[in-house]
This record gives structure tokens, C-alpha cells and sequence, in this order.
């Protein structure tokens, strides 16, 4: 008798274990990784998730241009390439430990721009392109510092030494500040936003002035894909890293919402 109860035992552990195997393998087959997409599916399903974060973060629609999303999908495609197989798999660069160390971040950030209400996505990310969350202590004194890599003199204008900005709280609430100060500068603008985090990057007065050069009444209606594509009139300080980091960002977004397009078994991050 009592060796059939433990049969019994036995055979129902093995069927809920069959049953989960199969729920994930149907949960995967439902989902349709990004590695096994056409070129073309790539295109649209980066299209659909880009304006969805938008979305999300302003509570506006962004109008992309095409060659604007082909941008955030190169970056997409750069990323996906990091999620190790094989011998691959676990290496240093590999993005699952970019989303373990966004996971352990991610309730401090998402509480502090939601307290200057600011979107947690902004912040995510934000800190996600700036040092995929590792806390950076330089050797340089004058170099950027911490999750969200921000210079000690842009510290000191919102009261932290570089010390305190090894303090995740308190560098996730300055760069909050930061954003809330150049959505207020680029306030008339809808794409507000994505002017904010390229202002994070390359200086509000900079983008300013970028806008007054490049902005004109055919291309406004999507001001930040204006501001990447010409580059026949850009300056010389309007580098390469500044084309592609707002593209960065929503390339980072869409991995970051959609892990398990990108065959990460993990939440996405803006549950944590």
C-alpha cells in the first residue's frame, strides 16, 4: 500500500513536470523569436514596439520615419547578437547579466522617477544605455560616475559630490531632475521626450541649437528622426554616438519589455 502511494506520488510529480516542460515549449512557439524572423518581420515588429514604448513613456503617438526605425533595428539586431548560445553563453557580454543587474536596480529607479514623475521606462533604459547598469567608479576625477554615468559637475548643479553619485537612489534621482529640466526646455515639441534623452547625451543647449539648424516645417513632425538623418548638416560635435542614442535607447526598450522574444526566460524589466 504504501509503495503504491508513493508510485502515485511519483507519477503526479512527473505529470506536472511533463505539463510545465510543454506550457513553456507552446509558450515559446507562440512567441516568435526574433532570430527566426524575416528581415521584413524584424522591420515591423521594431516599428510596433519603438511606437508602443513611446507611447508608454508620453502618452503621445511618435510618427517615425522609416529610416529611424531601421536605425533602432540595427541596434535591436546588435543587441539580440549578445544572447550567448553554446560556448557563448554566459560570457561577459552576454545580455543576461545586463538583465541581472537591471533586475537588482530596476524597484529603486522605477520609484524614483515615478516620484518626479517622470516615466520608470525613461529611467530604465536611460541607465541601461549609459552603463548597462553597473555602477562605474573612474579613475579619472573629471570622468562620468555611476549607473547613469553622470559627469561630477552636473552632480554638484543638482547637490550630489561624486561620491554621492555612486549612490544608485540618489544619481537615479538627479538624472530624473536632469530629464525633468529639458522636458520643460523642449515642452512644445511632441517628440519632448526622445529630445530630453538626446539632450542627456549631447547637452540641451546643443540640441537647441540643432533644432533651430535643422528643423524645418516638412520634417518636424518627427524632430528627433530630423536630427539623426541629416548629416550633411551636423556638426562636427554631433557624433556617432549621438545619431544612435536615442536609437539605443529604444533598442534597449524593446529588448528590455520583450525578453522573451530574444530567448530570455526573465520578466520584463519594468515589472521588477
Amino acid at each position: 500500500m504504501k509503495f503504491q502511494k508513493m508510485l502515485l506520488v511519483l507519477l503526479v510529480m512527473f505529470s506536472l513536470t511533463f505539463a510545465a516542460v510543454e506550457a513553456r515549449a507552446q509558450t515559446r512557439q507562440s512567441v516568435k523569436q526574433y532570430e527566426d524572423m524575416s528581415r521584413a518581420e524584424r522591420l515591423t515588429f521594431v516599428g510596433e514596439q519603438a511606437r508602443r514604448i513611446a507611447r508608454q513613456m508620453s502618452g503621445t503617438e511618435y510618427q517615425f520615419t522609416a529610416d529611424f526605425e531601421r536605425d533602432i533595428q540595427r541596434v535591436v539586431t546588435q543587441y539580440a547578437q549578445r544572447t550567448g548560445t553554446g560556448e557563448r553563453a554566459r560570457t561577459k557580454s552576454d545580455l543576461r547579466f545586463v538583465f541581472e543587474r537591471g533586475q537588482a536596480h530596476a524597484p529603486l529607479v522605477i520609484a524614483v522617477f515615478k516620484a518626479r514623475h517622470i516615466s520608470p521606462l525613461i529611467g530604465l533604459y536611460l541607465s541601461w544605455i549609459e552603463s548597462e547598469f553597473n555602477n562605474i567608479q573612474p579613475d579619472n576625477p573629471t570622468a562620468a560616475v555611476g549607473v547613469f554615468q553622470l559627469l561630477p559637475a552636473t552632480g554638484e548643479r543638482y547637490g550630489l559630490t561624486p561620491e554621492e553619485l555612486l549612490d544608485v537612489g540618489k544619481s537615479a534621482d538627479a538624472a530624473a531632475r536632469y530629464i525633468a529640466d529639458s522636458l520643460q526646455t523642449f515642452n512644445a515639441d511632441p517628440m519632448k521626450e526622445a529630445l530630453a534623452l538626446l539632450a542627456y547625451n549631447r547637452g540641451g543647449q546643443r540640441v537647441t541649437r540643432d533644432l533651430k539648424l535643422l528643423i524645418n516645417e516638412q520634417n518636424r513632425v518627427c524632430s528627433i528622426c530630423a536630427l539623426t538623418s541629416d548629416r550633411s548638416k551636423r556638426d562636427e560635435t554631433f557624433t556617432p554616438e549621438s545619431v544612435f542614442y536615442v536609437p539605443r535607447f529604444f533598442a534597449a526598450a524593446i529588448i528590455g519589455e520583450n525578453p522573451e522574444v530574444f530567448g530570455l526566460k526573465m520578466q520584463p524589466l519594468s515589472s521588477q
